[in-house]
C-alpha cells in the first residue's frame, strides 16, 4: 500500500487519524522522520503533517510560563528574544543542534517526541522544570513534566493518539541557565556529553536553587540527585563547591558506550563538562 500524506486542519482531526490508523506517524519538520523512512527504520501507512494546524509555531508568555509551540523551529528558539530572556540554556542547546539547515527545519515538538537520547534540548528541558503539553481529539490537554516524559531510548509517555502541541517552561525570576556540549567527532555531530545547569542566587550571591542534568549518556536525561544539589543551598558557587558537584556527577551517573565515546571516557568528560557548566552559571 502506498504511503499517504495528510494535512489535518486541527489537532483533534490529527489525533483522530492517529487513533483510527495505528500505523500512522506524525511529521512536523521531518528532519528525523524522513531519515528513518529512507533507512527503512519505520514503515507507516500514513504521514500526518501538523503544518496546516494554526497556532503551533509561535512563542508566548502565558500565566508565568513561556509557551513554545510544537512547530517552532530550533533556530527560532535559538534566536528568539523570549527564549533567550527566560530560557537561555534552551536557546543555547537549540543553537547547537546540527547545522543551520537542520535547525531551520527541525521543530521543538518533533525533537521531544522523537526522544533521541543524544539530542541537545531534552536535558535542558528537564533542568528548567519544563512540561510537555499533549492533546487528543476528545480530552483536556495533558501537561507532562519533562522529567517524566522521556521514558527510554526513543520512547516517551505519550499515548498513541496524543500530539505534542507545546513545550512550556516556568518563568523564574533571577534564574540563570546554561547548556554546554562536548562533541567527540565533527562540529555538527550530536553530543558525546551534554550538560544543562540552572541556578537561582539570592541577593548575597548564594545558591538558592540548583539543577544539573546530563544528556547523551543514557536512555534518558540524567538528573543529578537532589541530595547533591540541595546540599549546596546557601553556599557560594565557587571552585571547591563546583569541583565536589562535578566529581559526584561523574561517580553517580553510569554512562553508556557508543561510537561517540566509551563509558569510561564519558565518565571523565562528565566531570569536566559539569565543572564547566557550573562555572558558566557564575559568569
Amino acid at each position: 500500500m502506498p504511503l499517504r500524506f495528510v494535512e489535518p486542519a486541527t489537532v483533534a482531526e490529527a489525533s483522530a487519524i492517529l487513533r483510527a490508523e495505528p500505523d500512522s506517524k506524525v511529521i512536523s519538520g521531518g528532519t528525523a522522520v524522513v531519515l528513518m523512512l529512507r533507512q527503512r527504520l519505520i514503515d507507516p501507512s500514513i504521514l500526518v503533517s501538523l503544518s496546516q494546524i494554526p497556532g503551533l509555531a509561535r512563542m508566548s508568555l502565558v500565566d508565568k510560563w513561556l509557551r513554545i509551540g510544537a512547530l517552532t523551529s530550533l533556530q527560532d528558539i535559538a534566536e528568539g528574544a523570549e527564549s533567550r530572556m527566560y530560557a537561555s540554556g534552551l536557546a543555547d542547546a537549540c543553537g547547537h543542534v546540527g547545522n543551520v539547515r537542520v535547525r531551520n527545519r527541525a521543530t521543538i515538538g518533533g525533537n521531544v517526541a522523537e526522544a533521541d537520547y543524544a539530542s541537545d534540548p531534552p536535558a535542558v528541558l528537564v533542568s528548567l522544570g519544563a512540561r510537555v503539553c499533549a492533546e487528543t481529539a476528545d480530552a483536556p490537554p495533558r501537561h507532562i513534566p519533562a522529567a517524566d516524559f522521556f521514558a527510554d531510548y526513543y520512547t516517551t509517555t505519550l499515548a498513541t493518539d496524543e500530539i505534542v502541541t507545546s513545550v512550556e517552561i516556568p518563568i523564574v525570576t533571577g534564574r540563570r541557565s546554561v547548556y554546554q556540549k562536548f562533541r567527540s567527532r565533527s562540529s555538527e555531530d550530536r553530543p558525546c556529553v551534554g550538560v544543562a545547569a540552572s541556578a537561582c542566587f539570592n541577593a548575597s550571591g548564594l545558591v538558592s536553587a540548583l539543577e544539573v542534568v546530563v544528556g547523551a549518556v543514557a536512555a534518558t536525561p540524567q538528573r543529578l540527585s537532589p541530595s547533591v544539589t540541595q546540599s549546596v543551598i546557601g553556599s557560594r558557587l565557587g571552585g571547591d563547591v563546583i569541583a565536589t558537584i562535578a566529581a559526584e556527577a561523574s561517580r553517580a551517573i553510569k554512562p553508556i558506550g557508543d561510537a561517540r565515546g566509551s563509558s569510561w571516557y564519558r565518565s571523565q568528560i562528565i566531570e569536566v563538562m559539569v565543572r564547566s557548566a557550573l562555572s558558566g552559571l557564575t559568569q
